[in-house]
């Protein structure tokens, strides 16, 4: 019966997929993370000691998540059951629980639980796991593409330890593709292959960090080449690299973090003036399918926020921008929202009227709502006058220059919200706006300025 077992699980080995039996199989072997797994650092010491707490596994797809926990498997004492989301629900988790509470129990010996695509079970489900979480009965392990602050209850964020997990480098993914080919147990080695330095760097580059999506390339490659009984040694080129590996998938997610990562980069390049990095940012979402609503509105944003006055153009610009791409579509529309983005990163910078209207609106929400000063109330009704409606207003083209000495904010109110910079147009605005405060401390000074239009 065990030699039966034993055929059966070789089998499968031998069917799985290159990814699937080239995952290591302790700490040694693990490629990539070295920011929490390197020795000595957090996660490694936990796994050493064998005390490990409820862990958030968090980052794209093929970096390692479920190989990790895995290797913990391996390593730990601890029971292990691995499950996924998409494929349990309440029932299957209070089973697993109870089983876990008898285990600790009777045995002594505590219980991981690692649930793969966490984020796709809802807050109540996820409910079912705190109180097991919290006093210890159960050791959870999830793993998500999804920040788990957002897809994760913050009740079980604030149980776990939270790792990150950053895409492969490409010396990462080019280590992986080695091992491969020289492993002859569970990899490629008993085949006679030899890659080129190009087409392993083709591989690690076009696999954008995902080992999985490498190490099935170079088996499709592989096996397209050779087979056991050639005892030839067969060449792994460029070529055959282009052919292995399957076409970028770059779409969007609109709810992901990929999503907004984007969209910030791309108007934290066009606020620092950097063209290249602006246009970059924003070929990734047009490529990634993004809508194109969505990245004119973030352009037309920019625009405003932090370009405003020193360039009224930007704004103008890309307005237009918003709405010709809407008008042509794509792939037309990827035109104007380049034309517009690129001017918007070029444009000279000013946030004054951002902060102009941000220090009003919270004076406003903290202070006392003040009337408006009668005299530039509306008057234009019958019994306006009998209230006091617009008395004494003064008409500004009624004055040399068009400009009064009247006053317009409400009585108590001083500031001066609005600060131009000495950058582009704002620079001439600033001057025009010292002009003016000469003309009206002068008429201010003055006893022989016009009559006031009512």
């Amino acid at each position: 019966m065990n030699l039966f077992a034993d055929a059966e699980n070789k089998n499968r080995q031998n069917a799985a997929p290159l990814a699937v039996r080239m995952r290591p199989r302790n700490l040694t072997e693990f490629v990539g993370q070295q920011a929490f797994i390197a020795p000595g650092k957090l996660l490694w010491r936990m796994l050493q000691a064998d005390r490990l707490t409820s862990l958030i596994f968090y980052g794209p797809p093929g970096t390692g998540k479920t190989t990790l926990a895995n290797v913990i498997a391996r390593q730990s004492s601890a029971a292990f059951i691995p499950t996924n989301a998409a494929q349990i629900g309440v029932a299957e988790i209070r089973t697993i629980i109870k089983t876990a509470q008898d285990r600790l129990a009777v045995e002594g010996r505590r219980t991981v639980l690692f649930l793969d695509e966490i984020h796709r079970f809802t807050r109540s489900q996820q409910d079912v796991l705190l109180d097991d979480v919290e006093n210890g009965t159960v050791t959870l392990i999830g793993a998500t593409t999804e920040n788990p602050f957002f897809t994760v209850n913050s009740a079980l964020v604030s149980r776990s330890t939270i790792f990150e997990f950053e895409v492969l480098t490409i010396e990462d993914i080019k280590t992986l593709l080695t091992n491969a080919l020289k492993d002859s147990e569970r990899g490629l080695g008993k085949y006679q292959i030899e890659i080129t330095p190009d087409a392993l760097e083709y591989l690690a580059l076009m696999s954008d960090g995902d080992a999985r999506r490498a190490l099935t390339a170079l088996e499709v490659g592989v096996l397209s080449q050779v087979s056991i009984s050639n005892d030839q040694k067969s060449i792994f080129d460029k070529e055959l690299a282009v052919e292995s590996i399957q076409k970028k998938a770059l779409v969007s997610d609109p709810a992901g973090d990929n999503h907004y990562d984007l969209a910030s980069a791309l108007q934290k390049s066009m606020r620092g003036s950097d063209p290249n990095a602006t246009v970059y940012y924003l070929a990734r979402l047009i490529v990634g399918g993004e809508d194109l609503r969505f990245i004119a509105r973030r352009i037309a944003i920019c625009a405003a926020e932090d370009v405003g006055n020193a360039d009224p153009a930007a704004t103008i610009l890309a307005a237009a921008a918003v709405q010709i791409a809407e008008f042509v579509g794509f792939p037309e529309a990827q035109l104007p929202l380049a034309q517009a983005a690129i001017y918007v990163a070029c444009a000279p910078k000013s946030n004054s009227c951002t902060q102009a209207i941000q220090k009003a609106s919270q004076d406003i929400k903290n202070g006392r709502t003040i009337p408006v000063p009668a005299h530039l109330r509306d008057s234009h009704y019958p019994g306006a006058a009998k209230l006091n409606r617009g008395v004494n207003y003064e008409y500004s083209h009624n004055f040399p220059n068009a400009v009064s000495a009247q006053t317009f904010l409400p009585e108590g109110i001083n500031e001066k919200y609005y600060q131009p910079t000495d950058r582009g147009r704002e620079k001439q605005i600033s001057h025009h706006l010292e002009q003016l405060e000469i003309i009206k401390t002068q008429l201010r000074a003055s006893k022989n300025h016009p009559e006031s239009s009512k």
